[in-house]
């Protein structure tokens, strides 16, 4: 253990500091401070000095240089079991700091508040980050508290301790705080390339920037560990339910996906299962489009992920209560609705803030990452392009549109099969295509539905005529696809003997 005998105090976020400060005081533990640190410790009756006092230099330029200083550096970086650095402490005055109570100021936060490019610029802490490093550095020695969720976690530990603090926990906090800085500088890095960037090339190397870690309930399987590193909180509220898993997250976020694709000018449901759509449905009303993604098939929305595009009102409630389901998301509930779907302690509610998808898509691949930008494009009808003689006609090309914007969002090989805004269903992760088609085809026959002048939509293009040949034979009458194999004139021919119109889009979809 170590003796805490004099603190640096110099923070942004000041709120619970007087926990830290009233430990601190207690044991006659010297304070140093800055500016408003300062003011709040001397305004709350604590025995602060200015970190002046010390250095015997002002803060200058605007606040922007402060703590940096020998005197400071030197108080912190010293070696307590060095007899030359002792020595040189003794030479020039500068008293050992034990210490370092900083949080950085608030980089991110401004660029997510929109603020202007000079506010951002000047929210790039300098002082912070290097008196972090310098006390991380020296945990041997020194004590580094960069998290204000800390505050108490610390002030407990000099208490229990009587004013010292355990190696253990200077390990802890070092590496925790290392953890802050190579994220606060992850986020300035992403944001001086986003500033008028034009190079559309991937960054040199990549820096992932996530908030802290929240443990799920468990991984993808109960025997696995799993954390979630971000700010749920911006995307969603839990209103109702138990802990999340790593597979309910992974699942609503495949939701959220495919929802957003539909936007909100009509009622839609979206259910989700293991992270393929087995009902979407676009209706008049929340129920109607409820009722409707169910029957696309019932057995596979057992213990699925729920998605409305409307605030869930009580008759919606009503018939979505006799579904056992896991997660259901929707951009609010009525009171109504809350009292009918809260009666089941387990199933989780989430309140859908503002979602954005996120830009990149991270996943560990060997002794490394692999990244990629999300696939955020989708297929408008002025983007397609008719290559039959038939085109499709107004309502096709709605059925084609809905069955495109499904197939971007389930695993590949895919075949979607829809209908006047009804799923009917879906082929998905088959090895061939041909097995996609016949799988989706005999889902719709297995629950009752017409697959007459129903609308076929492909991941990625047909390298042979069979699957327009299988799909006229089932009565499908309007096909989407990428295109560009070198066999697409088969394709187009079968459709043309065969009766079928036929768009491409030029867009793959492949989704692993």
């Amino acid at each position: 253990m170590i003796q805490i005998k004099t603190a640096l105090l110099s923070t942004f976020y000041k709120d619970g500091l007087n926990i830290v400060a009233d430990a601190l005081d207690q044991f006659g533990i010297g304070m140093i401070s800055t500016g408003g640190t300062l003011k709040y410790l001397q305004d709350a009756g604590f025995d602060a000095r200015p970190v002046e006092d010390l250095t015997q230099f002002p803060e200058m330029l605007g606040g922007r240089v402060k703590t940096l200083h020998p005197k400071v550096f030197g108080g912190i970086l010293n070696r307590r079991n060095i007899t030359e650095d002792q020595s040189q402490l003794l030479e020039f005055d500068i008293p050992s700091i034990d210490l370092v109570v900083v949080n950085l100021y608030p980089f991110d936060e401004t660029v997510q508040a929109g603020g202007s490019h000079e506010d951002i610029i000047e929210k790039i802490d300098i002082g912070g980050v290097a008196l972090i490093r310098a006390a991380a550095k020296n945990y041997q020695d020194v004590v580094i508290l960069a998290d204000p969720s800390d505050y108490r976690f610390l002030a407990n530990e000099l208490l229990e301790n009587n004013g010292f603090i355990t190696l253990k926990t200077r390990k802890h906090l070092a590496a925790k705080a290392f953890q802050i800085t190579a994220g606060y500088d992850a986020a300035i890095s992403q944001y001086l390339l986003s500033v008028d960037n034009e190079s559309t090339d991937m960054p040199e190397k990549w820096m992932a920037v996530a908030g802290p870690g929240a443990p799920l309930r468990y991984g993808e399987n109960p025997h696995q560990k799993a954390s979630f590193y971000g700010n749920l909180k911006d995307v969603f509220q839990k209103i109702h339910g138990k802990e999340l898993s790593y597979n309910n997250l992974v699942d609503a976020g495949a939701c959220c996906d495919l929802l957003a694709e539909f936007g909100i000018d009509k009622p839609t449901t979206v259910i989700v299962k293991h992270t393929n759509a087995c009902g979407v449905a676009v209706a008049e009303t929340l129920s109607e489009s409820y009722s409707r993604a169910l029957a696309c098939d019932p057995l596979s929305a057992f213990g699925g992920v729920i998605g409305m595009n409307k605030p869930v009102d009580a008759e919606t409630a009503a018939l979505v209560q006799d579904l056992f389901f896991e997660i259901l998301v929707a951009p609010d509930f009525s009171q109504e609705a809350l009292d009918i779907l809260s009666t089941k302690k387990n199933r989780i509610l989430l309140r859908l803030k503002d979602y954005q998808k996120p830009e990149w898509q991270v996943k560990s691949l060997f002794n490394g990452l692999l990244v990629q930008q999300a696939d955020s494009a989708i297929a408008e009808p002025l983007d397609c392009k008719v290559v039959t003689s038939k085109s499709p006609s107004d309502l096709e090309w709605r059925n084609l549109m809905f069955a495109n914007k499904i197939v971007k969002h389930t695993k590949s090989n895919t075949i979607v099969l829809a209908k006047d805004g009804i799923l009917l269903s879906s082929g998905t992760g088959q090895t061939s295509r041909v097995d996609a088609l016949k799988q989706a085809i005999q889902k719709a026959t297995d629950f009752g539905f017409s697959l007459e002048g129903a609308a076929m939509a492909s991941d990625a293009f047909f390298p042979f005529p069979d699957c327009v040949e299988i799909a006229a034979a089932a009565g499908i009458t309007s096909v989407i696809q990428p295109g560009g194999s070198i066999k697409d004139a088969d394709s187009v021919e079968a459709c043309n003997r065969l009766g079928l119109s036929m768009v491409t889009t030029g867009l793959r979809h492949f989704k692993h």
